[in-house]
């Protein structure tokens, strides 16, 4: 049944003259300061370790395919902190939540999930790029060429675009309920439809086929290829060669956990189960505190990223002295 005062978008200026309320943690008056604080300094954590990765890969003059596909993991997470804190830093200053227009939540909404699905699409690129690494040592120069990185880093963010696009449009065709208030700090999925003036469950089948493009495939793609790394290690006699071949995975598995965890939670459930508070919360974690630990994984457990950062600062304290 639907739900009453439903406005239907039929007219031309529903676009220009709707707008959402973004209530953000209006409900935590007394730490509105301490989360404000808190906030920033992740963010300007986060935007200083991805740029430093940014900045030091850029700068290695030869680069093999996993600092290439690192360099783009830190765009497409430099992109997503900008996409989603600064509004979330306005919520906590504004009292009574911040406004954000039927245009502005509908672009939000399509980087979020353009970003977070280029970002599933990359991990699949780097265990295929570890695949071939471990199983296939000779033939890596080979396979792993520039021109098959630069189309898998394009088709990465084609293929992000394209499924964002299409659940954006999805979502926002429907009508929604009179109150145009979001229990959220940012335009998300779960959120908006919650809005939805329809009890059925049609509304959800775009999230459904989203999340098989951008969740369970591609994890299906990296569960295979690891598959694969693991029974090539079965045949490697030296424990020095296992530990070598697995460090070489750990940054990259723990980051697959961390990201694909975080969003099997968030949007692979029904809509009945959708909890304000608890969806805030991990919303939080998974916006603010993973990119935040995606360069400190990266930069203590790879070999490789350390010492190009590690270059990367010689270069500067030889400059400064000269």
């Amino acid at each position: 049944i639907p739900c009453e005062s439903c406005m239907e978008r039929d007219n031309k200026s529903t676009g220009e003259t709707m707008e959402f309320l973004l209530l953000g943690f209006s409900e935590l008056l007394y730490l509105r300061v301490l989360l404000f604080l808190i906030f920033l300094i992740v963010h300007l954590v986060t935007l200083a370790g991805n740029v430093m990765i940014f900045m030091a890969v850029v700068m290695e003059p030869s680069r093999p395919p996993m600092l290439f596909f690192l360099c783009q993991l830190s765009v497409i997470e430099l992109c997503y902190t900008l996409v989603i804190v600064p509004k979330a830093l306005l919520s906590l200053i504004v009292v009574d939540g911040s406004t954000i227009s039927f245009i502005g939540c509908a672009a939000q909404m399509h980087l979020f999930v353009t970003l977070g699905g280029a970002e599933c699409f990359l991990l699949v690129a780097m265990s295929y790029d570890r695949y071939v690494a471990i199983c296939q040592p000779l033939h890596y120069v080979a396979v792993m060429s520039e021109g098959l990185c630069l189309r898998l880093a394009v088709a990465c963010c084609l293929g992000g675009f394209a499924v964002a696009l299409g659940l954006t449009v999805a979502v926002f065709r429907l009508p929604f309920c009179q109150s145009h208030h979001i229990n959220h700090f940012f335009c998300d999925v779960p959120a908006v439809l919650h809005l939805a003036c329809t009890q059925s469950y049609t509304p959800e089948l775009p999230l459904l086929a989203a999340c098989v493009l951008l969740l369970l495939l591609p994890f299906l793609l990296i569960l295979t290829s690891y598959v694969c790394i693991a029974a090539a290690l079965l045949h490697v006699t030296s424990s020095a060669g296992r530990g070598k071949a697995f460090c070489t995975c750990i940054s990259h598995l723990s980051i697959t956990l961390l990201h694909y965890g975080c969003a099997t939670f968030m949007y692979i459930r029904p809509k009945s189960s959708y909890s304000p508070a608890r969806d805030k919360m991990v919303s939080l974690v998974y916006t603010n505190i993973t990119p935040l630990l995606y360069p400190l994984i990266y930069s203590l457990r790879n070999e490789e990223i350390r010492g190009v950062i590690m270059k990367t600062l010689r270069r500067k304290k030889i400059a400064q002295l000269n």
